[in-house]
């Protein structure tokens, strides 16, 4: 029997026992999707495979004219195929490709010479004809090659490099919709990851899109003006179950608002399927588990009665029939009474399905009765220079404190060359954004003018990034809390500048308030590692976005005054900790010479990480530890540590993870990279300097393995509870304390927080020589619990006086308090008037002279 003979009468069969196992509640709807796509697939392939035979025979096998290699058509299934979620009878929609251009190679003298083009051209035809062909069996499927690059105009085959031309060239949003859905039906693995690599950077962005939710908006409004159209001729067919409101059709573009939008950094969300790509939504918090679950009971319904609709005729419809009597055998086909009852239901579904898509879908704009005049004059009024009184009395009379500066910023900033280049619509959402700042600003803050300032920094620096703009136009709350912010602090601002990806942390006040989950953060780092693994640049990517998006929720606590400082000191120095974690693991993937699967290796934290004390833009001082007797263990580790540094510290565009500062490791900068434990060991307790030892006070394990951290914690305790003879040790701690004084010298009239006489470092300096004086004798000393409680252990050990010692432990809270508010202003150096700390900086150095007995500054 024939091929497509043969075909046609399984297709038959399958469609008749898919019929009956869905009418009798037997088959799910998932069963019905996935079996009639899988036989789409099976029929696809093997007409492909079958005709490719015998094409050969007639012209050759077609080659690559670069690779030399045997060509293979790839058919690209789209829509509902695409998503493995077909209709019994439903068209397929498909799009021919192939890999290169070049000629067919002829071995037998009866063969033809044919072009690659023209190879698959034919090939395709017959492809077509087999499948849709109508014949005393019926059809397969009926085939639609509308979406394919040009359309109905463009030639039937196209090679990747015609494809990659026309996406660059003259793709269209909507088209970016179609894509989502593109699946390879045939084709070699290796040709169908080429394709890949040339369709995804169309499809999604590498940042996150907000501009798809207009395209999206406009391409349904398109749509729903065809179907009114349709309606307003027939009537009778104003029940479109796909097309119409509330329909499968709103649905599928919910889905894929969130891919569009997100899917470039988040791989989780290219599924094709609709209904995969709704149930995830919930766990990362796009979408309410309720509203979802109701979405997709809502399309269960609606494609269970789309099929019914499809069943009778064997047709491609989606429109319930007139005739009431057809419509009653439609609802007892859906386990209803009668057409009343099925009615209702629709209108139900339809209601939900409508109500979301208008939450996310309906304009965010000014009434329209506003709309016209005050976006007119407000572009007449920035556009024009002459303007500038007109705009100064607008900014006094919303209480501006410096309105004829802020109006000239304004004026300057709307005639810059970046923002008089946007294209006209990008300048009116531009100015649509303004106009709602401006009162948005002056009820937030009193500083409005430096509020305003520092907004106009931040547009000019997304002005050419459309999605942005658009995400503000979109979610006008979202302005809001961004105005909050950048007012609050001046570093928030300028870190939103740099990184305005964070925009989308903004969107939701859950999320943005919601107190980390450390465990879980390291479980996303991890996946999204895996999801990019074997392209490095993403991973590392992946790790400087998932940082500034957990350090800004933590910076939006912060600012509404729901961290401490040291409880922030905390949070950062675990986000630290994971991220370390993360990319040691990820970075020893990397090492090709690598001689065991897990890295028998450890990074230690000194100094603000070490001790739990990192600020927003801490460096972090770490060494690098392994145990590891294999001959390859030092040169595999010291590539592990070179590879983790980079990792840290390599620009790419999504910046920096941390700046590395390895000085403390054993030697200095004239030491190993990476130190054996035995040989950290041999130099802590015969070769290090005091100053090394007062370091090791404020270190510990921070991650890699595990074993290593306790043997580090072992020896740390065991050095720091060495001997020492009292005199010589003050005498060490102090020329260190001198040389660091004199590093920093203030000429200002102002007091240094940090290193003042009085100031912070004499606390850390005075708690690291009471350790190290007194822990041969207190071993509870050794514990890494921070200056504030290791002041009070002493008091309590009868080292100080318990009274000072509050005092000191007070004074170094609020240094902190008053250091990490001037840092959010952005100010690189936290100094004061010294009357504000006058009655702390006295205590410590009282402190400082009952444990010393001189000064830090010795009078000349």
């Amino acid at each position: 029997m024939p091929l497509p003979r043969a075909m046609r009468r399984l297709r038959n069969l399958l469609v008749a026992a898919i019929i009956e196992r869905d009418l009798s509640g037997h088959a799910s709807l998932d069963e019905v999707l996935s079996v009639i796509s899988a036989f789409a697939d099976f029929a696809v392939q093997t007409h492909v495979a079958a005709l490719m035979e015998e094409m050969a025979a007639s012209y050759g096998v077609p080659i690559g004219r670069e690779s030399g290699k045997p060509q293979e058509l790839i058919v690209l299934g789209m829509g509902k195929l695409g998503g493995g979620e077909l209709n019994v009878s439903s068209d397929i929609d498909l799009i021919f490709l192939y890999p290169e251009d070049g000629d067919t190679r002829c071995e037998q003298p009866e063969q033809r010479e044919l072009s690659n083009h023209e190879f698959f051209i034919r090939l395709g035809r017959k492809l077509i004809a087999a499948l849709s062909e109508i014949t005393e069996d019926g059809f397969t499927f009926r085939v639609d090659m509308a979406l394919r690059p040009n359309g109905a105009s463009g030639p039937l085959a196209a090679s990747f490099g015609m494809l990659e031309e026309y996406l660059i060239v003259q793709g269209r949003e909507w088209e970016r919709y179609a894509w989502v859905k593109a699946r390879a039906i045939t084709g070699k693995p290796e040709d169908i990851a080429a394709m890949d690599a040339i369709v995804r950077p169309f499809v999604y962005r590498r940042y996150l899109d907000f501009g798809a939710i207009q395209a999206l908006r406009d391409m349904h409004a398109q749509i729903r003006a065809e179907v009114k159209r349709q309606e307003a001729r027939h009537p009778e067919r104003n029940q479109n179950v796909k097309l119409g409101r509330g329909g499968i059709r709103e649905i599928e573009f919910l889905a894929q608002v969130f891919q569009l939008i997100r899917g470039g950094r988040d791989a989780e969300l290219r599924d094709r399927s609709t209904r995969a790509t709704l149930s995830i939504l919930p766990g990362k918090n796009l979408m309410e588990p309720e509203a979802v679950e109701e979405l997709l009971e809502a399309y269960a319904f609606l494609r269970n009665l789309e099929h019914r609709l499809q069943y009778r005729d064997d047709a491609q419809t989606h429109t319930l029939p007139a005739n009431e009597e057809d419509r009653l055998v439609i609802a007892q086909m859906m386990g209803m009474e009668d057409t009343q009852a099925l009615l209702a239901a629709l209108d139900a579904q339809r209601r939900i399905v409508a109500g979301q898509f208008d939450a996310m879908f309906s304009e965010r704009e000014a009434p329209p009765e506003e709309k016209e005049s005050a976006e007119s004059a407000a572009l007449e009024t920035l556009a024009d220079a002459d303007n500038h009184e007109a705009v100064e009395e607008r900014l006094r009379s919303l209480g501006y404190d410096d309105p004829a500066g802020s109006a000239q910023r304004l004026l300057l900033t709307w005639q810059s060359s970046r923002m008089q280049s946007l294209p006209p619509d990008s300048r009116n959402r531009m100015v649509t954004l303004i106009r709602h700042a401006l009162p948005l600003i002056a009820a937030i803050t009193p500083a409005r003018s430096v509020t305003l300032g520092r907004l106009l920094d931040f547009l000019e620096a997304i002005a050419r990034r459309a999605a942005y703009p658009a995400l503000l136009v979109e979610y006008p709350q979202t302005m809001e809390r961004l105005l909050r912010m950048i007012s609050a602090s001046d570093w928030a601002a300028k870190y939103l500048t740099r990184h305005p990806i964070l925009l989308d942390e903004l969107l939701d006040d859950r999320t943005l308030r919601a107190a980390p989950d450390w465990e879980a953060f390291a479980a996303e780092c991890r996946r999204q590692l895996d999801a990019a693994d074997g392209d490095t640049e993403q991973q590392m990517n992946v790790l400087r976005d998932l940082h500034h998006a957990q350090l800004f929720r933590l910076l939006a606590q912060d600012l509404e005054g729901g961290l401490t400082v040291e409880r922030l000191a905390d949070h950062l120095s675990a986000l630290a900790d994971v991220l370390v974690e993360v990319t040691v693991k990820a970075a020893w993937r990397t090492v090709a010479t690598r001689h065991r699967e897990a890295p028998a290796f450890a990074v230690i934290a000194y100094g603000k990480l070490g001790g739990k004390e990192l600020g927003y833009a801490s460096d972090l001082d770490v060494i690098f530890l392994y145990d590891d007797e294999d001959a390859d263990a030092a040169v595999n580790y010291a590539k592990l540590a070179q590879r983790f540094i980079t990792w840290m510290t390599s620009m790419t565009p999504s910046g920096i993870l941390f700046d590395i500062d390895i000085a403390l490791r054993p030697n200095g900068a004239s030491g190993l990279l990476v130190s054996s434990v035995a040989a950290f060991e041999k130099y802590q307790t015969g070769s290090a300097w005091v100053w090394e030892h007062q370091a090791l006070t404020r270190a510990r394990f921070c991650a890699g393995d595990a074993a290593i951290g306790q043997r580090f914690e072992a020896i740390r305790e065991r050095v720091l509870r060495l001997p020492r003879e009292r005199d010589a040790l003050k005498h060490e701690v102090l020329a260190m304390r001198r040389k660091l004084h004199g590093a920093h010298p203030n000429r200002s009239d102002r007091f240094d927080l940090k290193h003042d006489d009085g100031g912070m470092i004499d606390i850390e300096f005075m708690v690291q020589f009471l350790v190290l004086s007194h822990a041969a004798q207190h071993a509870e000393l050794t514990a890494d619990i921070g200056n504030i409680a290791l002041l009070k252990l002493c008091a309590r050990l009868g080292l100080i006086d318990a009274a000072l010692a509050d005092d000191v432990a007070d004074a170094y809270r609020r240094y902190r308090k008053m250091q990490h508010l001037i840092r959010l202003q952005g100010e690189d150096r936290a100094r004061v008037a010294p009357d504000l700390v006058a009655r702390e900086a006295s205590r410590v150095r009282q402190l400082w002279m009952a444990i010393f007995g001189e000064p830090v500054v010795v009078a000349a």
